[in-house]
């Protein structure tokens, strides 16, 4: 089942947020994530907040449009009511679950209910996930001509027992059909990949990223396989029955995807991340990266306003019960004083290949810095120009790259 909600402070029923969330907002871009918590089949190693047909207990996919769209006006709401300046949505991202389970007329009804309640900035990103067989050609024309600019296909693999290894039940020969649906519809394209699945060897891998650049994506994603606790896969590892995905044939499948992409002429931008061209990357991504604000609309899904972080309850069912009753459906809230916020900044910013500013660190983590070159880990030209940038082999170490910037107690 999804993995549980954080511990934090009840939410108030009203939404209403501080008037600390006012500062700085001008600088700020604002974004919707919708999530759309529906899958046909659950993957083993997916801890998502997800649910197949059998777990709504009485929600259903059918109301599920209106929902969203009463949230999003709630959120409007909201957001006038804490006095912040009307901002556009620069950014839209359908994710979840399956969103393109859903007719594409529902999807366009959301989008809509995003552009009457906040509006759409010129040129805004609005993107959906899709697996490759949850489309069509006509469907992806739909949701085109609907205002959608971009869709994220999750491929995960082009080997059929890696595919079967992560519960995958796409045929891997059907995503350069949708990839050409997408380009004739006028989309944008990104490729989400996952290495490291159980019995999956180099050569697979290699097999995996050569396809999916044959396909020219604008975009494409490379996610080592984690294992989450109380997912269907932890249970098979703990049983002995598939391997633990092992560190270091991570690295190297990671490497080699660094290597045929740049040899390919895709630049990364975030660890897991690259692009063709600098306007390709993720620009909704980039927000939550770089502190921007964001809604996030439908069961689980978590928002961050001005330093003012919550998240909605789980259950579509439960979910639909507060939005009927006029209250908000967030389950639970935290504002995040200005300490924790330096860490995030610390946390996310080392991933991206723009770099953190230095003067985000205190004394000792500036001081960190110069082993931290030696050690080959942090590029030295960015550095002595102000910007912690890291090395591919720090991209491998990045988690301990910023424990040795951080005060221990961070």
């Amino acid at each position: 089942m999804p993995s549980a909600l954080p511990i934090a402070d009840p939410a108030p029923a009203d939404g209403l947020l501080p008037d600390s969330v006012r500062a700085g907002a001008e600088d700020r871009t604002l974004g919707f994530y919708l999530h759309v918590p529906f899958c046909r089949v659950r993957c083993g190693y997916c801890d998502f907040n997800t649910y197949t047909s059998d777990q709504l207990r009485g929600a259903r996919r059918g109301d599920f449009a209106g929902q969203a769209a009463e949230e999003v006006a709630f959120a409007a709401g909201v957001l006038d009511a804490a006095g912040l300046p009307a901002r556009p949505a620069s950014t839209v991202f359908f994710g979840g679950g399956t969103p393109t389970l859903l007719p594409p007329a529902d999807l366009v009804h959301m989008l809509g209910a995003v552009r009457d309640a906040v509006g759409l900035a010129p040129g805004a990103e609005v993107t959906t996930e899709a697996n490759p067989d949850s489309v069509d050609a006509a469907g992806l024309a739909a949701l085109a001509a609907g205002g959608f600019t971009r869709v994220s296909f999750g491929m995960q693999s082009a080997v059929p027992s890696v595919l079967r290894a992560l519960d995958r039940t796409h045929d891997p020969e059907r995503v350069p059909l949708v990839v050409g649906w997408a380009r004739d519809a006028g989309l944008d394209v990104s490729l989400d990949l996952i290495y490291g699945a159980p019995g999956e060897t180099l050569d697979d891998w290699r097999r995996s990223l050569d396809a999916a650049l044959a396909l020219e994506p604008d975009h494409l994603s490379a996610y080592a396989l984690i294992v989450e606790e109380g997912t269907a896969l932890a249970r098979r590892i703990r049983s002995g029955e598939v391997a633990q995905p092992d560190d270091d044939v991570q690295a190297d499948m990671y490497e080699l995807a660094d290597d045929r992409l740049a040899e390919a002429g895709y630049g990364w931008y975030e660890v897991s991340n690259w692009a063709r061209r600098d306007d390709a990357r993720s620009r909704h991504n980039l927000a939550y990266w770089t502190g921007g604000d964001w809604w996030g609309v439908g069961p689980g899904a978590h928002s961050h306003v001005g330093g003012v972080r919550w998240w909605n309850v789980k259950h579509p069912a439960a979910y639909a019960q507060r939005l009927a009753a006029g209250v908000s459906p967030a389950a639970g809230r935290e504002t995040l004083d200005e300490a924790t916020r330096g860490v995030e900044r610390v946390l996310l910013e080392t991933r991206l290949a723009d770099g953190m500013p230095v003067d985000r660190l205190d004394r000792d983590g500036r001081r960190a810095i110069a082993g931290l070159i030696a050690d080959g880990l942090v590029e030295p030209g960015p550095a002595f120009a102000g910007r912690v940038v890291l090395t591919r082999s720090g991209r491998l170490l990045a988690d301990a790259v910023v424990r040795r910037l951080l005060p221990p107690e961070a």
